[in-house]
């Protein structure tokens, strides 16, 4: 076994989005640190501390004395330490895409040198690191837990929540060995404000991800069948919440659109496995159809609350504010905005998109909607408060109902404001 000796230490960071530029940023506080991306676009805009994510500001770049950012593989061959923080999406079928966590994989394996340790902050499944991404490392040659090691710390960023950034929250940490856990141990302590949790293997880490947002995305399903029932019962679903809150133990989780790439995405990753071992989960997967049928839902809904208001002509009109997953975030991806988007149109309710915190241009290249670059000079039947960013929120209900025709809807599916307010909300 290859004694580890990390005197000069150099850590490298592979994929620098959500997740890995905040860590970037941090290591490179305290450490030389290498942030690596393919995306050159991406390393020109964070060499002028521009992070489009939003989730570090240009202060943050400048207090990161010891980091620097490449597209080149080969500056990174020095470093030590590898961490990988590459997306781990699923595909049509709902099964995992390992793709990228394969990709960043091959290319580690192609610079790794004897006593390197390689650690895995992507979502996966419990098995994923040491079954798939431990021998595609040692196609270098080198042999696992001999000449070099792995582990295994969660992600737990929450895009756009400036209140609950990376150091404030616990780092669970796990690796191959106990030196190699003793060493990570150090360096995310280093960094993390919080402190760590020591995992007692890799797979207990994995596992320990992969539930976390299973557990949300079920909690946020049974929410939306209390929103479903409770509208067949004329009670609004936010008065009911509102006082159940006041006992002690209820969990707080409120109806809505499940999107974005982990909560909506996660489950999968274990379900997949859980049937790779003989076991068809029930519960999570009745969660997961529910949550993603909840789109067609809200545009059934809307086109009922149309007709309960005498609004039946043929060219009915949608404003959606808000195209992004969550509010005051500018992700896109896996948003279940496009989804409410697309079954409005197969009620041929035409619909706009605005949505000031995500980009125009990046919606339409996704999604091939041509989303509005500014608020729109005409009015709509409906305006729809999808993603109550605080741009919308603090501007109030005066100026949404600015872009109302006089015989409207105004439909508010958080609750963002009072229910006497809208015609109909989650």
């Amino acid at each position: 076994m290859q004694k580890l000796n990390f005197d000069h230490t150099s850590i490298g960071i592979i994929g620098l989005g959500y997740v890995g530029l905040p860590l970037a940023i941090e290591f490179g506080k305290k450490w030389q640190t290498i942030g690596y991306d393919v995306n050159s676009q991406r390393i020109d805009a964070l060499k002028t501390n521009h992070d489009n994510t939003l989730e570090v500001s240009s202060d943050d770049f400048m207090e990161s004395s010891y980091l620097r950012f490449t597209d080149d593989l080969n500056c990174i061959k020095k470093c030590n330490i590898y961490i990988v923080s590459v997306p781990t999406p699923i595909d049509q079928k709902f099964k995992p895409d390992l793709t990228l966590i394969k990709k960043a994989s091959t290319s580690i394996a192609s610079i790794l040198d004897i006593g390197d340790i390689v650690v895995y902050e992507s979502t996966v499944y419990p098995g994923l690191t040491e079954e798939v991404c431990v021998p595609l490392l040692e196609k270098s040659g080198l042999k696992f837990n001999i000449d070099f090691y792995c582990g295994y710390s969660p992600e737990r960023i929450n895009p756009g929540d400036q209140n609950h950034k990376l150091k404030d929250i616990v780092k669970v940490v796990s690796a191959s060995n106990d030196e190699a856990l003793k060493l990570l141990d150090h360096l995310y302590s280093s960094i993390i404000d919080a402190g760590t949790y020591l995992a007692e293997s890799i797979k207990v880490a994995e596992a320990a991800k992969v539930i976390e947002n299973t557990q949300r995305d079920l909690n946020i399903a049974l929410i939306n069948e209390f929103s479903i029932i409770f509208n067949k019962l004329n009670l609004d679903t936010d008065a009911v919440l509102s006082a159940a809150r006041t006992k002690w133990n209820f969990l707080d989780f409120k109806p809505g659109l499940v999107g974005g790439h982990c909560i909506g995405v996660d489950p999968y990753y274990l379900t997949y496995k859980s049937k790779a071992v003989g076991y068809n989960p029930e519960i999570i997967l009745a969660g997961r159809r529910l949550n993603n049928e909840m789109p067609n839902y809200v545009a059934n809904r809307i086109l009922d609350t149309f007709h309960s208001n005498d609004i039946s002509h043929n060219k009915l009109s949608a404003l959606i504010l808000g195209f992004a997953f969550k509010e005051n975030c500018p992700d896109i991806r896996n948003t279940k905005i496009y989804d409410l988007f697309q079954s409005l149109q197969n009620l041929n309710i035409q619909s706009d998109v605005y949505d000031p915190v995500a980009c125009a241009l990046e919606i339409s290249e996704a999604y091939g909607i041509n989303a509005l670059s500014e608020m729109p000079k005409k009015k709509y039947d409906a305006v729809i408060l999808a993603v109550p960013h605080n741009c919308f929120t603090q501007s109030g209900l005066n100026y949404l109902k600015k872009f109302c025709k006089k015989k409207h809807i105004l439909i508010d599916l958080k609750s963002s404001f009072s229910k006497e307010d809208s015609d109909f909300r989650l």
